[in-house]
């Protein structure tokens, strides 16, 4: 009989996870016995989860496809204390207010992604506030703390990397893996969670997990963690022009969010199409097979579909028409982005403009493009970098702003 949860492991890695677990072995002796119910925690810095998210909310997406139970865990009290992994800083510290706040948002662009309810292999959303904040500093570090030794935890990457580049690495962020070890105790207590899923950054606040619930309960659990992404020129997952590419549609439009896809790196549709679409594998091997211009038409669908598990499959859909007409036709939707001129007609010039709406980060790379042919201003291209917007520009009360063949924006007057 074949394990469900090897089948997980393989499922996991055939989608481009690349699956490191503690023990498969174990973990496939869990499995036999039932449903598997597994976590992955989220801090709540900001009111939305971005894509570099994506790769954890897709394998609990595959957890649950696979017939076992997700948790998603919001960190409403670790995000006061702030994850030192893969940081040579320690984040601003924000106020219980704003987590409460944030996560409330984040769990509006979730419902998509994962099924959440009461049925057995529906998701969990729950938030560690709920039994960290309550619990009294002195039976944590008695109930706890006597589990961890100060050798094990300075040997973490989370801290040794930190302390190897002379970085300050403050008592409360220290803290961190014993409050993410004891969450996934009192999940296992409560819930019966026995796995817990993460990027290899987590890897060591994983086994401390793991180690926490043998020496506290005798109980066995295992994780599992995937290689963070970065693109293939080397960049950080999730990041573009050095922001964040976010989740929720108040953060990042669905016709935004389509265009960071669709402008991905050719060699990185594959790997896209694995991780972050439900397409069949023989599809996906088609599509990343395309060479030329046609590897367009696989990022096209590569755009649509993860749009579609974000957004619906309504807004992706209008999204890629928005993008048809704008780039194909010369049309001007009502999905592009809107961006408000720095500065009155007659007085506010192009380059100005094309800094203000991040074709740009500065007046001289603005000039540069302008130059070697990169802007356009209602389809026609502008030549002159000293040109100055007036009336004659906006005969319907807006202008169309394009830099290359990728990036489009509707201008207004201020």
């Amino acid at each position: 009989m074949t394990s469900p949860t090897l089948d997980l492991l393989h499922f996991l890695a055939e989608r481009g996870h690349n699956p490191t677990c503690t023990d498969a072995d174990g973990l496939a002796r869990e499995a036999c016995k039932g449903t598997i119910t597994g976590y992955i925690g989220f801090d709540a810095t900001a009111d939305s989860l971005t894509i570099g998210n994506m790769t954890g909310l897709m394998m609990l997406r595959r957890l649950q496809l696979a017939g076992h139970k997700p948790i998603v865990l919001m960190g409403g009290a670790t995000t006061l204390v702030g994850d030192p992994s893969g940081k040579d800083e320690s984040r601003p510290l924000i106020t219980p207010e704003i987590v409460t706040s944030n996560i409330a948002s984040i769990k509006t662009g979730l419902a998509r992604l994962i099924r959440f309810g009461e049925g057995k292999t529906d998701a969990l959303l729950l938030n560690n506030a709920d039994w960290l904040m309550g619990k009294g500093y002195i039976d944590m570090l008695r109930e706890v703390g006597l589990h961890f030794t100060i050798n094990r935890m300075l040997t973490m990457d989370s801290v040794k990397l930190r302390l190897d580049r002379e970085q300050p690495l403050t008592f409360l962020e220290f803290n961190y893996m014993i409050m993410q070890g004891y969450d996934f105790v009192h999940l296992r207590d409560h819930y019966g969670c026995t796995l817990q899923m993460g990027g290899s950054d987590q890897w060591g606040n994983i086994i401390q997990g793991v180690e926490l619930g043998r020496r506290m309960k005798g109980y066995e659990l295992f994780g599992i963690t995937q290689p963070l992404l970065t693109t293939a020129s080397g960049e950080k997952m999730g990041k573009s022009a050095g922001n964040a590419v976010w989740i929720n549609a108040n953060r990042k439009s669905p016709y935004d969010f389509w265009q960071y896809w669709r402008n991905c790196e050719d060699a990185d549709v594959g790997r896209w199409l694995r991780l972050f679409t439900d397409l069949p594998l023989d599809e996906v091997k088609r599509l990343e097979a395309l060479r030329d211009r046609e590897i367009n038409d696989a990022k096209k669908v590569l755009a649509t579909e993860v749009t579609a598990l974000v957004h619906g499959r309504e807004a992706a859909e209008a999204a890629a028409k928005t993008a048809q007409d704008a780039f194909e036709k010369g049309a001007i939707g009502g999905d592009i982005p809107v961006s408000i001129l720095p500065g009155p007609l007659g007085q506010v010039g192009i380059i100005d403009v094309v800094v203000s709406v991040g074709f740009a980060s500065s007046r001289g790379e603005a000039r540069k493009l302008i130059q070697g042919g990169g802007i356009r201003l209602n389809d026609e291209k502008v030549a002159d970098p000293q040109l100055i917007l007036s009336d004659s520009q906006f005969p319907s009360g807006e202008a169309k702003l394009s830099k290359g063949q990728k990036h489009i924006v509707r201008l207004k007057p201020a």
